[in-house]
């Protein structure tokens, strides 16, 4: 943990200088900021969202370093060449996002201190700021217990409020079941708490101005906060702990709209936006190298996606996926079965399928999706299932797709690149005949049939919640070539611990060290 130590250092002291944005100019509030000394509340929250920002838009390191030899193929989201010990998950990969998060995890520290700080007054005038930041802060916290367990957490990223004294900063792990106890009870006081709160006007200017995620509209953070506690219930509703509390609070949310308003439509959607190419502001322009790295073909589509896209005349496959060169303007997959000589001969031929260079790889304006109106009404049509209204799940399923679907063309309309000319916008005809062709209606596992569009919809933008449904749903179902010398034989049911947990935080460590592989189950895997 020292090395996390002096980075959340690090990350402190860049905050203090940092000074107001507006969410069309961001590049401008990191251009100089030798200019403003002072740390205040909402410009903690926004430095806090900076930081989170490899988390959330398609970012090189995450793609490249964590995803591709990791989700990517565990889901086969993409294609790749059989190799030895392919589901390993490496040092390298798991390093790089547990880093990532304790850096944003140090800046919410700071913005507690901060906020905790103030003065009476000041803490009811900036309380929207405090509560926006918890609810991003628990949306990245449920990822990383989502893929690694017990983590620290309730003592972690406290160098700062501890006056940098190391030995006293070393933080202990807390238990997944119990992390998810804090964040369910603080989410429901602050659904509640959002309904009663009023912005004056000056705090609402500046909440517009601080708030690059939902623009100061607090409506939209109250579709958040809600839609996450329906992720978050909906994750742990099998859990023997949770299960009672999850009936409970779903049917609390998903019978009252008007208390517990939901994201369900595109328009309300928890984003970033890109909006400046300015090497100081938040942009994705590094996502051309995640997929495009010479000689890496990470940008392969997989058989089993495309299959399933084309078998069933799915809308969203040509703004996803494009042909390969010498395909003759046919939807094909690498083939995971293959040797991977006979792989790599078919990448360099070039009929394998790729991803959409210019909704995808090229496309620099691409968002990052926190929380869509798909996930949502994917979340409400098991809901409704397991409550046997068929009814209502059929047409939130059906709600699901059109909102995927639109997403996917909403992403390449933004696109500044023209590679690949676009696509047309699906028409109704189009999209019904899809939804046809999934018939709801005949189909024996309707769960197999949410899951499978879980997948398809979170792909590349929110593969960590595409990985977590699968294991939560154990559907879709994939096969792999393993070799007898391999170490991981199966598919890991999470992330192990980073390499320098042991050598950093060895004391506390121990506590954890017995469950520290990737075929230990998290409480919510019950399958």
């Amino acid at each position: 943990m020292k090395r996390y130590f002096l980075t959340m250092g690090l990350c402190v002291a860049s905050l203090i200088y940092t000074t107001s944005c507006k969410k069309s100019s961001f590049d401008e509030f990191y251009r100089d900021p030798s200019k403003v000394t002072e740390v205040t509340v909402e410009r903690q929250f926004t430095g806090m969202i900076y930081s989170y920002r490899q988390l959330i838009v398609p970012d090189y390191r995450n793609l490249f370093v964590t995803l591709r030899p990791t989700i990517f193929r565990y889901l086969h989201i993409s294609g790749w060449f059989n190799e030895p010990n392919q589901l390993v998950p490496g040092g390298a990969a798991i390093e790089d996002r547990w880093s990532r998060y304790y850096e944003g995890l140090a800046q919410y520290r700071e913005l507690e201190t901060t906020y905790n700080n103030s003065v009476d007054a000041e803490k009811a005038e900036k309380r929207i700021f405090f509560l926006a930041g918890k609810v991003l802060f628990y949306d990245q916290t449920q990822q990383t217990v989502d893929l690694h367990g017990d983590i620290p957490w309730s003592k972690a990223g406290m160098l700062s409020t501890n006056k940098s004294d190391y030995q006293s900063s070393y933080p202990a792990y807390d238990k997944a079941e119990d992390i998810y106890t804090v964040m369910l009870d603080e989410l429901k006081a602050i659904s509640e708490e959002l309904n009663t709160i009023t912005l004056s006007e000056a705090i609402q200017a500046r909440f517009k101005t601080q708030d690059i995620i939902n623009n100061g509209d607090l409506a939209l953070w109250k579709r958040y906060c809600n839609s996450l506690r329906l992720r978050m219930l909906m994750r742990v509703s099998e859990s023997s702990t949770f299960s009672s509390r999850a009936t409970q609070e779903l049917a609390e949310i998903v019978g009252n709209e008007a208390s517990y308003p939901l994201i369900t439509a595109n328009e309300q959607n928890a984003q970033i936006e890109i909006y400046s190419l300015d090497d100081n502001s938040i942009h994705t322009r590094g996502i051309r190298d995640a997929f495009e790295a010479d000689g890496w073909y990470a940008n392969l589509a997989s058989k089993v996606m495309v299959d399933h896209m084309v078998g069933n005349g799915d809308p969203r496959l040509p703004f996803i996926f494009e042909p390969g060169a010498a395909a003759n303007g046919q939807f094909k997959g690498l083939d995971q079965s293959l040797a991977s000589a006979t792989q790599s001969d078919l990448a360099r031929g070039g009929t394998i399928s790729i991803f959409n260079r210019s909704t995808i790889s090229r496309n620099q304006y691409f968002p990052g999706i926190l929380f869509s109106a798909a996930e949502t009404n994917l979340l409400l049509a098991e809901y409704y299932l397991k409550n046997g209204n068929s009814g209502l799940a059929k047409t939130s399923f059906e709600n699901a797709v059109r909102e995927s679907v639109d997403l996917y063309r909403d992403i390449r309309s933004r696109s500044n690149d023209n590679t690949v000319p676009a696509a047309a916008t699906p028409t109704e005809t189009q999209i019904s005949t899809y939804l046809s062709n999934l018939n709801w209606d005949g189909a024996s596992n309707k769960i197999q049939l949410i899951a499978t569009q879980k997948w398809l919809h979170f792909n590349v933008i929110q593969t960590v919640q595409a990985w977590s449904e699968n294991r939560r749903l154990d559907y879709p179902q994939f096969s792999f070539v393993v070799q007898n010398s391999d170490i991981q034989k199966t598919v890991p049911v999470k992330f192990n611990l980073p390499p320098s947990e042991p050598v950093y935080n060895a004391a506390n460590y121990e506590a954890v060290k017995a469950q520290d592989n990737v075929n230990t189950k998290l409480f919510w895997d019950v399958n």
